[in-house]
C-alpha cells in the first residue's frame, strides 16, 4: 500500500472515530467533540494501539505518513493559535482594568503557584519528568504555567454553547481569560530563552514590534478580503522568525494574532474561520499529539502525576479565583461559576506542553500526565457550570456596549 493511500487511510479515522463516538454516545454533556478527538490521539498512540496491535500501529503510522500528518498539524495548530491571538481584546481589558487584572492575576497566580508546588513533588519523587535540555527551574515554572492554563477559544465555544458569549458575564469571563493567556505566552518566551540562541532572540524583540507597528499600520487600509491575506503573510512570517531564533512558531504564532486588532475582522467571519480550522485541521494535531504520548515508567506512575496535576490545577483556579470575589465582593456562587468556566485547557495548554515537549523542556512523561490533566480538567468544567444555579440568571444579562464577544 502507497503512503498516500496509508495517509488518506489515518485521516479517515482521525474524521470518523471520535466523531461517531461522540455522536452515537452523546458524549456532549461531558465530553465535547474536542475532548473525544484528544482522546481519540492518544487511543491512537503508541501506549494504547502500540501496545494492542504493533503491526497495525507501524503499518498506518509509519515514518513518511507520519511526516505527512506533522506538516498538517504544524499549520493547523499555528492558524488555531493564530486565531486564539486575534480574539484577545486588550482594550476591553483595560476599560475595566481593576477588576480584570485582580480576577486575571489571582486566578493565574494562585494554580500557578500550587502547580510550581505539584512540579516540585514529582522532582522529588523521581528524575523521569524533567527534560533533557531543562534545569529544574524551567521544568517547575512551565508545569506551574500549564497548571494556569486557561483555553481562549474553548472557552469561546463553551460559552456560545450556554449561550453566556453575548452577556456582560460572558465578557467578564472572556477579559480574565484573555490577559492570562498573554501572560502564560510571554512567560513561556521566558521559559524557552536559549543562551546559545540569545542574540538571535534579542534581535527577535525589536524586529516584531518593528513589524507590529507596520502591520497595525497598514491593515486598517485593506478591505477586509486582504485583511486575511495579510494576516496569514504575517503569522507565517512571525512563526518562521520565531523558531529560527529559538522561541517555537507556536509563540510566534499567537504574537502575530495578539498584535491584530479584533475588530478589523467580521465576527461571523472569524467564527467561520475558528470552526473551520477546528472542523477540518485540528483533527490531525489532536493525533499527533496522541503518538507523542509516553508510559516510560509505568501507567500508575503517569496517572499519579496526572492526579496530582488535576488537584493542583482545579484547585488553584478555585481558590484563586475565590480571593479575587471576595475582593471585589461578588454575588454568592459568582465565583464558583467562573472557576469552573476557566478550567477549560484542552487546546491550548496542549499547545503550550507540546512547545515545551518540543524543546525539550519536560519529559513524555510528564507531557503524558499533562495530556491527561487537561482533559479531565475540561471534561470536570462542563458539568459543575451546568449546574451552577446563578447561570440562568446570567444569560438573561445584555451585552457591554461596544463589546464584541468572539
Amino acid at each position: 500500500m502507497s503512503n498516500n493511500e496509508l495517509f488518506l487511510i489515518a485521516l479517515l479515522i482521525i474524521f470518523s472515530l471520535p466523531y461517531l463516538i461522540w455522536r452515537i454516545g452523546r458524549t456532549d454533556d461531558f465530553a465535547p467533540l474536542v475532548v473525544v478527538q484528544i482522546v481519540g490521539g492518544i487511543l491512537l498512540g503508541p501506549g494504547i494501539l502500540g501496545v494492542a496491535a504493533p503491526s497495525a500501529y507501524a503499518s498506518l503510522f509509519a515514518p513518511p505518513v507520519l511526516s505527512m500528518l506533522n506538516g498538517v498539524a504544524a499549520w493547523a495548530v499555528m492558524l488555531f493559535v493564530w486565531s486564539a491571538g486575534i480574539e484577545i481584546d486588550l482594550g476591553d481589558a483595560w476599560r475595566n482594568r481593576r477588576e480584570t487584572i485582580v480576577t486575571a492575576s489571582s486566578a493565574l497566580l494562585v494554580p500557578f503557584l500550587f502547580g510550581c508546588g505539584a512540579a516540585i513533588a514529582l522532582i522529588a519523587w523521581s528524575g523521569d519528568w524533567i527534560g533533557p535540555r531543562a534545569s529544574p527551574l524551567q521544568l517547575v515554572a512551565g508545569i506551574g504555567m500549564a497548571c494556569a492554563v486557561t483555553a481562549l477559544p474553548i472557552l469561546v465555544l463553551f460559552l456560545e454553547k450556554l449561550g453566556a458569549l453575548r452577556t456582560a458575564f460572558g465578557q467578564r469571563v472572556l477579559r480574565y481569560a484573555s490577559l492570562d493567556d498573554v501572560v502564560i505566552w510571554g512567560v513561556l518566551a521566558l521559559i524557552l530563552v536559549d543562551m546559545e540562541r540569545i542574540e538571535r532572540q534579542l534581535i527577535f524583540v525589536p524586529a516584531f514590534l518593528a513589524g507590529a507597528v507596520a502591520i497595525r499600520w497598514m491593515m486598517p487600509k485593506l478591505a477586509e478580503r486582504d485583511r486575511w491575506y495579510a494576516g496569514l503573510m504575517w503569522l507565517v512570517a512571525c512563526g518562521l522568525a520565531a523558531d529560527w531564533c529559538g522561541f517555537h512558531y507556536m509563540v510566534g504564532a499567537f504574537l502575530s494574532g495578539a498584535a491584530l486588532d479584533t475588530h478589523w475582522f467580521d465576527t461571523k467571519a472569524r467564527d467561520s474561520f475558528r470552526r473551520i480550522v477546528l472542523l477540518a485541521f485540528m483533527p490531525v494535531f489532536f493525533l499527533s499529539t496522541g503518538i507523542r504520548t509516553s508510559w516510560g515508567i509505568g501507567s500508575g506512575a503517569v496517572f499519579g502525576a496526572a492526579l496530582l496535576l488535576l488537584v493542583a490545577s482545579v484547585a488553584g483556579k478555585l481558590v484563586g479565583v475565590g480571593l479575587a470575589a471576595q475582593a471585589l465582593k461578588w454575588k454568592r456562587h459568582e465565583a464558583w461559576l467562573v472557576g469552573w468556566l476557566l478550567q477549560t485547557k484542552a487546546l491550548i495548554m496542549i499547545i503550550f506542553v507540546n512547545v515545551l515537549f518540543d524543546r525539550e523542556i519536560i519529559s513524555g512523561n510528564s507531557f503524558t500526565a499533562l495530556l491527561l490533566m487537561a482533559v479531565a480538567s475540561t471534561m470536570l468544567s462542563i458539568p459543575f457550570t451546568r449546574r451552577s444555579p446563578i447561570l440562568p440568571e446570567l444569560r438573561k444579562t445584555a451585552p457591554q456596549a461596544g463589546s464584541d464577544a468572539s
